[in-house]
């Protein structure tokens, strides 16, 4: 009881966990705030990301995780040691973790996951692929032989895969995300009105009026930046409209990518896509249209899954109630039992 066993979906982004018993207990995101002149950790999550763009200059908020893999090595093992102490404070025994990793990763950044999870303080660190938690958490039932397809569309990176028989037929991992988008609003208002932006304004623009398809119905948000004529603060108007031109490069390449995986996906699989529909989870996934979108360049129905952000989360979670059939550092699930 005392070692509970622990999920833990590390996004680039933000980080869930998943506690069992408690599901999830814990999203904060992936921000460390620390001071640069003694290397004192001052925050992390919510409370470091709000120092993002506003510190002085001895305090530094960074993001550890880049396009889905640790860029930060120290600081992402601080990281999920401040998280694992904020979930269970000081135990005699040490959890198990199993962390969720993009399909495409690579052994050395498999290497660095499960070593800064033991320095965090886990007993022991189990790694299983993004995509297929993603597809566990949506409630798709893997252990079938049939084909289903997941698009899940994190903060660095997007995983495709095609899942039959509790493991992954094809897939692909493109650092092509989230944060994408956000860089596409700043360079595009940039080009257009000649305006500086912030990350979290380009963020908010993506959330309240971005789109990929076009919308119904026109939507228009105010917003402040700098102007980079005068250097003086400027208010202006964007529309949705903008903003579909603005995702425009980065939606067709996460497009193409879906394209080339069911290029390389056995007929028989494609037809059981076909029936079954693609499931797409993960934040960027509820950038509207999105669904549309796919459902209109594939021909294939397409949803967004419940509670897209958590999905990969509530997937990990289940992977618990397998964990002792796991191997240390386990990747691809077909590798243990099937899961009922």
């Amino acid at each position: 009881m005392f070692g509970r066993d622990i999920g833990m979906d590390l996004g680039t982004a933000s980080v869930l966990v998943f506690v069992k018993g408690r599901g999830v207990v814990l999203r904060e995101p992936s921000v460390v705030a620390l001071d640069k002149n003694t290397g004192k950790l001052l925050k992390v999550g919510t409370d470091a990301q709000l120092m993002l763009g506003r510190t002085p200059g001895n305090i530094v908020a960074i993001r550890p995780l880049r396009e889905g893999v640790i860029s930060d090595y120290d600081m992402t093992e601080r990281m999920i040691r401040e998280f694992l102490k904020k979930l269970i404070g000081f135990r005699l025994f040490k959890p198990r973790l199993v962390v969720c990793v993009p399909s495409g990763i690579t052994e050395v950044e498999e290497r660095a996951v499960i070593d800064a999870g033991i320095q965090a303080g886990a007993r022991r660190v189990y790694l299983i692929e993004e995509p297929v938690a993603a597809a566990i958490g949506a409630g798709i039932d893997i252990a079938k032989p049939e084909g289903h397809m997941i698009i899940d569309i994190g903060g660095g990176t997007t995983d495709i895969a095609v899942i039959s028989l509790s493991g992954i037929v094809e897939s692909t991992s493109i650092k092509i995300a989230g944060d994408l988008f956000d860089e596409a609003v700043i360079k595009y208002i940039r080009r257009k009105h000649n305006v500086l932006i912030g990350e979290r304004t380009a963020e908010e623009l993506k959330i309240n009026i971005g789109c990929v398809y076009p919308r119904d119905e026109e939507k228009v948000a105010e917003i402040k930046g700098r102007d980079l004529m005068t250097g003086l603060p400027r208010v202006f108007t964007v529309n949705s409209t903008e903003m579909l031109e603005a995702f425009e490069e980065v939606s067709s390449r996460i497009i193409e990518a879906v394209h080339s995986v069911l290029e390389r996906t056995p007929p028989e699989l494609v037809s059981d896509i076909s029936t079954n529909g693609i499931v797409m989870t993960g934040g960027g996934s509820l950038v509207w249209g999105f669904d549309r979108l796919v459902s209109e360049k594939t021909g294939i129905e397409t949803h967004v899954a419940d509670d897209a952000i958590s999905c990969v989360a509530y997937g990990t979670g289940k992977c618990l109630e397998e964990i002792n059939d796991m191997q240390d550092g386990t990747v691809n699930l077909s590798r243990r039992k099937q899961m009922g």
